[in-house]
């Protein structure tokens, strides 16, 4: 065999072995990566969030959402919404449940004549602005529940309340996404408001420009890239997490009386003057006992190995 012959042999068996090895590397990335099929079909009324890192926080926020970190998450299932008034009563009905604010005797409401908030007598998670005010309708989102309140609906359907960081990388479409809010930049699209929240001038005056005062039927403003509605606006949501500053996360820490568990996701009442709560890294925060009518809660379950 000639030089030439030979050094054309020898490149064609190099070419081969390279796209061999190129094919393996390739059905063990496929393999390894995270698929709709490797893992099993989300319970009812939930979504498959896939792991991955995600900075959270934004050095662009509030004091309270600096400084950014990064965090790798674990794939979890997501409720799509916010749970209901009606799924909330299913739990009431099966064990007779009472809420705290039930046995507190009132709950938290804001006035937006005084702008300010006031306890309500008889105001609960059925009538969320008092006996007074009409009943919440089945689908909007329950209010006036603690974080106590929705440990035990928890507890009752076999799921938990999110961590912070589960909450952000959903919100971040679990790809560590950049945007301000969970579905984008801008809270009006294309003539379509994204969100349900306060327009016209806090406290004064709520225009209701995106067709509520209050809360909304979960899901009216449109889903995100992952599936999830109402990622932003409508009602502040718990989370498992004591409100601490990031930079003293990495410490000890033993709650007190005084400590308080973290909410995210904003609510109808916030605006960009007062909280801009809505926005992805936002963090709002309130003692596990408390009750308020803008304020509910949606769950995760963890994915079986």
């Amino acid at each position: 065999m000639d030089r030439a012959r030979a050094s054309g042999v020898a490149l064609l068996i190099a070419v081969a072995g390279l796209a061999f090895a190129a094919g393996w590397w390739l059905t063990a990335r496929t393999t390894d990566a995270p698929t709709a099929s490797s893992h099993a079909a989300p319970p009812e009324g939930m979504i498959y969030v896939p792991g991955g890192n995600t900075r959270i926080g934004a050095d662009d926020g509030m004091p309270a959402e600096r400084p950014v970190f990064t965090a790798q998450v674990a794939p979890f299932f997501m409720d799509v919404h916010p749970v209901t008034v009606a799924q909330f009563r299913e739990f009431v009905e099966a064990t007779a449940y009472v809420t705290e604010a039930e046995r507190l005797g009132d709950a938290a409401v804001y006035d937006p004549a005084t702008g300010g908030w006031r306890l309500v007598p008889g105001a609960d998670w059925r009538r969320p602005r008092g006996p007074a005010a009409p009943a919440a309708p089945d689908d909007h989102p329950v209010t006036q529940v603690s974080w106590n309140d929705a440990v035990a609906y928890a507890g009752w359907c076999g799921k938990r309340l999110p961590t912070e960081v589960e909450w952000e990388h959903a919100a971040r479409n679990a790809r560590d996404s950049r945007d301000r809010y969970a579905w984008g930049d801008a809270l009006v699209e294309a003539g379509r408001h994204r969100a349900n929240t306060w327009q016209g001038t806090f406290p004064g005056h709520n225009t209701g420009d995106d067709g509520h005062l209050l809360t909304s039927p979960v899901g009216t403003y449109g889903e995100t890239e992952l599936g999830l509605t109402d990622m932003g606006g409508n009602v502040w949501e718990w989370t498992a997490d004591w409100f601490r500053p990031y930079a003293e996360r990495e410490t000890p820490f033993e709650p007190g009386p005084a400590s308080e568990k973290t909410q995210r996701g904003g609510s109808f009442l916030c605006h960009p003057s007062y909280c801009h709560g809505y926005r992805v890294s936002a963090r709002s925060h309130s003692t596990p006992d408390s009750a308020f009518f803008h304020v509910g809660f949606r769950l995760v379950k963890d994915v079986e190995a």
